[in-house]
């Protein structure tokens, strides 16, 4: 028996990784984005594992439902060359904002930070959590 199983291309998990990535910052399911596409959810899984390719139309589609550029899903993709032209601090700050959102943590601070509508308790906040980090660096 010949094995031909094709290994997903590293911009293909990228995608899918970055697709995920939103649509938990956005706490909606597979299933939610699936309907909005008129898809399974399964198919957003294989999206999302970059089992499955996300076609151009699609991908369109994908960036509208979650409001965000088509670019957004190609930050910090491998082999990706803008790094060296944007310089290294805007690469280092977005993989920081991605490696935060990516814990629950993040996820769950960014999700409560959001739905504070006073600018004033979101400065405080900031404030806050800035005084907390320092006191940690100190002991």
């Amino acid at each position: 028996m010949m094995e031909n199983k094709k290994k997903p291309n590293p911009i293909d998990i990228h995608v899918g990784s970055r697709i995920r990535l939103r649509r938990t910052m956005l706490g909606m399911s597979q299933e939610k984005l699936g309907e909005s596409l008129g898809i399974t959810f399964q198919q957003i899984q294989k999206y999302e594992k970059g089992t499955n390719r996300v076609g151009a139309s699609r991908l369109q589609n994908i960036s509208s439902i979650l409001n965000v550029p088509v670019a957004f899903f190609f930050e910090d993709a491998p082999g990706d060359t803008a790094d060296s032209q944007s310089g290294f601090a805007d690469a280092s700050s977005s993989n920081y904002v991605v490696d935060f959102l990516s814990s629950s943590e993040g996820l769950q601070l960014n999700r409560a930070f959001v739905k504070i509508t006073d600018p004033k308790v979101r400065r405080k906040l900031v404030d806050l959590v800035k005084a907390l980090a320092a006191e940690a660096e100190i002991e």
